[in-house]
């Protein structure tokens, strides 16, 4: 039984679709003999290459921001493939490639897509008020997103602990317009 997974990157340079001299960089992501390619969308002179090292050849300022450059991704690519093994994940080059490139990487639903899918599929369902007072839960959670946190919407892998007690907190000290006092306990555990 194997227990080990390959893993390995390759740069090389596409000189037969050079234009101006100049051909993309490209890089393999191999896992367990699997491999994927993918252009980094990168131009260089093909004269500057070097196929045996696979990095750019010389010291120039030019041949040093590519080989730092090629480092810099080749670091990010086996920085992904370690956290996907440490997750305890399936790892495939596909899968590396696409968090590499954030294609298909579910970067998460924010806060109002689920508020407004909520909406939509609640519409028809929920009373009048119902649908009221979750308008009035939205307009508190945007209101205390642009007063605490400066943004907007927040991504729902952002949501913590921390994040509902501070929005408790607001809630709790929050004094609605026509109110002599702040909500009550039961009022902000509703929101």
């Amino acid at each position: 039984m194997r227990t080990k997974q390959t893993f390995s990157t390759l740069f090389w340079i596409q000189s037969t679709r050079a234009i101006n001299n100049e051909a993309l960089i490209y890089i393999r992501i191999t896992v367990d003999g699997k491999r994927v390619n993918l252009s980094l969308k990168r131009r260089m002179p093909i004269d500057l290459w070097n196929s045996t090292r696979k990095k750019a050849k010389g010291t120039s300022a030019l041949s040093r921001q590519i080989n730092f450059y090629l480092e810099e991704v080749n670091s990010q690519i086996f920085q992904i493939y370690q956290d996907l093994k440490f997750k305890g994940k399936l790892v495939t080059a596909q899968l590396v490639k696409a968090h590499y490139t954030g294609v298909g990487e579910d970067q998460g639903k924010s806060l109002f897509d689920i508020i407004n899918y909520h909406k939509a599929k609640t519409a028809n369902t929920l009373a009048k008020g119902s649908i009221r007072l979750f308008g009035v839960t939205e307009s508190h959670v945007e209101k205390f997103l642009k007063k605490h946190r400066k943004t907007t919407d927040v991504y729902l892998k952002e949501i913590n602990y921390e994040f509902l007690t501070d929005f408790q907190g607001y809630l709790s000290n929050l004094y609605p317009a026509g109110h002599p006092k702040a909500l009550c306990n039961n009022t902000v555990m509703k929101h």
